[in-house]
This record gives C-alpha cells, structure tokens and sequence, in this order.
C-alpha cells in the first residue's frame, strides 16, 4: 500500500506571531518556520502504518516556496521514502489557497496512485480546515476527519473521530482521504543519521503548470491586526459579590 502525506511549511508553534506595521500579514523576517503540527501527525501515522507492515511506500509532498524543501527533508528524516515539491510560489508571504492545493494533491495523486491519503485535519497559520474535504470531493473518495485512531485492515479503514459531542467510529473503504486530528499520536524526533540519510532521498521539484493548476488567488486580504488585549480582570471577596458582579455584565 502506498501512502501519500501533504505537508506544509508554517511558521513555529512556539514562535509569538507578529503583525507587520503596515497590517498587510504576518511579518515572516527571521522568524523559524516548521512542518504544520498536524501534518507532523501525518507522517508519523503513515510510519507506523509501514513499521506494522501495512504500508510499503511513504511520498510526502508539499505545495508553496523552494524553502518548504527543509521540511520535506524533515519529513524524510523522519522516515518518509520520498519527496515532491510544487513550486507555487517565489514570495514566502503568499498562501495557497486550499481549492489549489487540493486540485495540485489531485495531480499528484492521478501520478502516484496511493491507496491512502493521511492528512493534517488543518494549518495552524489559515486555519482553513478545508484541504482534505476539498480533495475527496474532486477525486470521488471517502473521507474520514478529524482521527484520533485509525486502523487499516484489507480495503477498508476504521477511523474514531472527535465530534462535537465525544466520539464516532466508522469504516471507510479505501482508496481514502484521512485528515488526522492531535491526539492520534505523537511524532518521533528525527535521528541525526536520518536526517544525514535524508540528504539523499530523491526529492522531485514541479510546478503547478505541471498539473494543469492555475494558483491565482481568489481572496484578497484587506488587513490583518493582532486580537484586542484582555481587560484586567476584578478580585471579588464572595460568592455573593461575584453574583453581583456577573449581573452587572449581563452573564447571569
């Protein structure tokens, strides 16, 4: 079974975000970037899958800048087989938009021909969320989000998802799209000689033309602004007092 992970380049989790002076993005200036938290989950499923035998080929792939090739490497460190990079873009401020990137997954995959897509549930810069239910809506495929437990069996996939309101368990056939959610694992730490052994994995480059993709965006950002500080918040020195206080504010 071939399996196929998208991954992307954002900026460090433990990195505090800054805006730019002008409010047109996020200043990206020295600022460590990093494989997307949930893509890390990804691959680290996919290696498990293939440490259980269940899995014989790993191909990551990322979609954005030339620099996104140290997280393919990072990717590849950790296991990965092999590596594709699609050129979209030369300016490290610009985001692919997710109806792109699923139609360039969707070439990709019309190459590859995986039986199993692993992906992160969503980006921790957009927040989109909409990758993985784009991409089973244009290939046909079923799709599970949101997995906090997956277990591939034959053709079919039995994947727990986190809901609203706890848990659900269903049973997907493959070939299948699974975006993965935070607790269905934790990621390995790269070995340094992996990652020296990464350096010599095949990693092929393309662009979106390659795949008949135009990724001219369709939203325009009009301002980006940091959230508005907390007001201090008020000791009170009884219970009574604090009833007094949430009726004052209308939450009671």
């Amino acid at each position: 079974m071939k399996v196929l992970v998208p991954v992307k380049r954002v900026i460090d989790y433990n990195v505090k975000v800054r805006v730019k002076a002008d409010k047109s993005g996020v200043d990206l200036a020295n600022v460590k970037m990093s494989m997307n938290p949930f893509d890390e989950i990804a691959v680290e499923e996919a290696l498990l899958l293939k440490e259980a035998g269940k899995a014989d080929e790993i191909v990551v792939v990322s979609i954005g800048v030339k620099q996104a090739q140290e997280t393919l490497r990072t990717a590849l460190a950790m296991g990965a087989d092999r590596a594709i990079l699609i050129e979209a873009s030369d300016d490290v401020h610009t985001d692919i938009e997710p109806l792109a990137v699923a139609k360039i997954l969707k070439g990709v995959i019309d190459e590859e021909q995986p039986n199993l897509v692993l992906a992160g549930k969503q980006a921790i810069d957009n927040d989109m969320n909409a990758t993985g239910q784009m991409l089973s809506a244009l290939l046909g495929w079923s799709q599970a989000t949101f997995a906090s437990k997956v277990d591939v069996g034959g053709d079919t996939a039995t994947v727990t998802r986190e809901i609203d309101g706890g848990l659900q368990t269903i049973k997907v056939t493959l070939p299948t799209i699974i975006t993965v959610d935070l607790r269905l694992n934790e990621p390995r730490y790269a070995s340094l000689p992996n990652i020296m052994k990464a350096k010599k994995k095949p990693l092929d480059v393309k662009i979106p033309a390659d795949y008949g993709v135009d990724t001219s965006p369709r939203l325009e950002i009009i301002s980006t602004t940091e959230p508005e500080a907390r007001s201090p918040g008020v000791m009170v020195g009884s219970v009574d007092e604090l009833l007094e206080k949430l009726k004052e504010v209308g939450a009671v």
